[in-house]
């Protein structure tokens, strides 16, 4: 029985454990987004939490915590100043879990782990679609067959082709 057992092992010894929530956080301080498998990204929460937290108190003695489990001095500078700043009037809930569906290899579920606030910018879509499937394929092969002509030969085709023949006058002319 589970009962009053807190955490998950992830097949792991305490050791290496704590060694993979302490990479995983440092990792998610920097990028302020990153994928794992489903089980990690809920150890990792609470983790990372407690680390935001400790940074917002802001003291030397929350930094050397911290310092503890964040691996990067210029990663703990950026969880003390950028990333405390923001969730300074936050009452908790730093981080957010986005399920991605299994993994290709081992069926593992997968799992985005962001920090609230640093949503990806979406781009507007371009006004010209690639199409999906054979037709793509197609697209690409009829851009193969296209000639490649230099600029310079291009400019002089298409001024040969608007003047007329020689020794012929062009339409409404009459010397």
């Amino acid at each position: 029985m589970k009962h009053r057992v807190m955490g998950r092992k992830l097949g792991r010894t305490s050791a290496h454990r704590l060694a993979v929530l302490r990479n995983l956080s440092t990792e998610l301080f920097e990028r302020e987004r990153i994928r794992t498998t489903l089980m990690k990204a809920k150890e990792l929460r609470p983790f990372a939490e407690r680390l935001i937290t400790l940074s917002r108190r802001g003291t030397l003695h929350a930094r050397r915590m911290a310092a503890r489990h964040v691996q990067r001095p210029e990663v703990l500078q950026k969880l003390f100043d950028t990333i405390s700043a923001r969730f300074s009037e936050r009452p908790g809930g730093y981080t957010r879990i986005l399920k991605l569906g299994p993994r290709r290899g081992d069926n593992a579920e997968m799992a985005i782990v962001e920090l609230i606030g640093s949503e990806p910018q979406i781009a507007p879509a371009s006004e010209k679609k690639e199409k999906k499937g054979l037709g793509r394929i197609r697209q690409r092969m009829m851009r193969r067959k296209e000639p490649k002509v230099p600029a310079a030969e291009a400019s002089d085709k298409a001024r040969k082709a608007q003047e007329p023949p020689e020794g012929k006058e062009a339409e409404g002319e009459a010397s």
